[in-house]
């Protein structure tokens, strides 16, 4: 008898054990997780979590009764400290509550862990991290608040974008801090990220670009061992902000700590192969934690860590697969989304290695798409309120073909229309 040990209650870590279960493996599963709360979903957390518009059975991913039938055995509010393992791959892992759980098969689906703002003042009361269910929990109840009327966001990537638009929704002046040049700098071009920064601005959220931050203010504590609130940021050019409450987004962190204690190779997450398997050949890992040759067949090649529900649900199944002793390898189209008020992002393929783009449609009219070419052919695509053209593109990727950028210009002719066959493999 074998039994799996998959370390991380997330989205990867209930897909992997949902799969093994969906592949005939009847022996014993257990998941453990350092959260007290059932596995659930982080997107809806910077949506309509913070907005009120969810309770926390909306973003549960599955039932106790699914575990107790799938006879899934889930620890929820400990956390794996070691794990020791034979040369033959069997181990015991010891937790912080005292538990020895031993095993057969090993899967890290560890997540990663929000990024910390190394600055004076990040302890102040109304200084928000939004990255968990607690934070979300903490975070929604302190924008709700009267006085919380200004809100400074750190950090112009898809979080912080996200939070801004919620706490502009529920009426709060909204400023948002990004260090470099432009928002969501690092995973689009510039006339998505240009055209990000008009539309927020157009909704009445304050934007500050190439903005360095020296610390946060606060006022003392009237008593003891009581936090003193927080009253703005300040700039490395001297610049205050005044806020009543500071959401901090400036990305996260692999968590990478047991592959590191098991000799696993580590490389800006655990490396691990096609097939999911780690450097020791027989672990798995799975999701925001693992870092994986480029899964998509018309991308540049190289390693590639994806933060994204569809790439730990794809790379879930196929670490399950993996452990089954079966052949599985991950290609696929990554995609993914990010709901901003009312505008909704969808991106198709990795841009990485783009040498040119085509803008398809109006971003005044908050509608377009931002066509991504390497060597004459489409390599990804971001869609704004595209719902149809995304499908399109995703699924002309998804087969190996292409749209001419010239037919991509043209909005009289649907995009569907235009694909074609790609005329030759890209070089790596």
């Amino acid at each position: 008898m074998e039994t799996t040990l998959i370390v991380g209650a997330c989205q990867a870590g209930v897909q992997l054990a949902a799969t093994l279960r969906d592949l005939g493996d009847t022996d014993p599963i257990i998941m453990i997780g350092e959260e007290a709360h059932r596995p659930y979903q982080r997107p809806p957390l910077s949506k309509g979590w913070l907005k009120g518009e969810l309770e926390p059975d909306d973003v549960v991913l599955r039932t106790r009764q699914w575990f107790a039938d799938r006879e899934i055995a889930l620890i929820a509010g400990d956390r794996v400290v070691t794990i020791h393992r034979e040369s033959n791959g069997t181990g015991i892992a010891q937790t912080l509550g005292g538990r020895q759980i031993a095993f057969t098969r090993l899967a890290l689906t560890t997540g990663a862990a929000v990024r910390r703002l190394a600055l004076p003042g990040t302890d102040y009361r109304g200084v928000h991290y939004l990255r968990d269910a607690d934070d979300a929990i903490a975070l929604g109840p302190a924008l709700a608040e009267p006085g919380a009327e200004r809100v400074v966001v750190i950090g112009g990537g898809f979080i912080g974008l996200e939070a801004a638009s919620a706490a502009r929704q529920l009426g709060k002046h909204v400023t948002i801090v990004e260090g470099t040049g432009r928002l969501i700098g690092r995973a689009v071009a510039e006339p998505t990220s240009d055209f990000y920064l008009a539309a927020h601005r157009r909704r009445g959220t304050e934007v500050l670009l190439g903005a360095r931050l020296a610390r946060i203010l606060g006022e003392d504590a009237s008593a003891a061992g009581r936090r003193g609130s927080v009253t703005g940021v300040e700039l490395e050019d001297g610049r205050v902000i005044p806020a009543d409450l500071v959401v901090i987004g400036i990305g996260v962190l692999p968590r990478v700590e047991l592959a590191v204690q098991l000799g696993l190779e580590v490389a800006g997450g655990v490396v691990v192969d096609e097939a999911c398997r780690t450097s020791d050949g027989r672990t798995v890992a799975a999701g925001d934690c693992a870092i994986m040759p480029n899964p998509y067949p018309a991308g540049v090649g190289g390693m590639v860590r994806i933060e994204s529900v569809n790439n730990a649900l794809e790379q879930a199944k196929v670490a399950a697969a993996t452990l089954l002793g079966r052949d599985a390898a991950y290609v696929s189209v990554p995609w993914f989304w990010s709901d901003q008020a009312d505008l909704k992002l969808q991106i198709a393929g990795l841009s990485t290695g783009y040498d040119d783009v085509v803008v398809r449609g109006d971003p005044d009219a908050e509608k377009f798409a931002v066509l991504y070419y390497r060597d004459g052919r489409l390599i990804a695509a971001d869609c704004v309120n595209q719902p149809a053209e995304f499908l399109a593109i995703k699924q002309a990727l998804a087969k190996g073909k292409t749209i001419p950028p010239l037919a991509a210009v043209d909005t009289g002719v649907p995009l569907k229309q235009s694909v074609v066959d790609a005329p030759v493999a890209l070089a790596s």
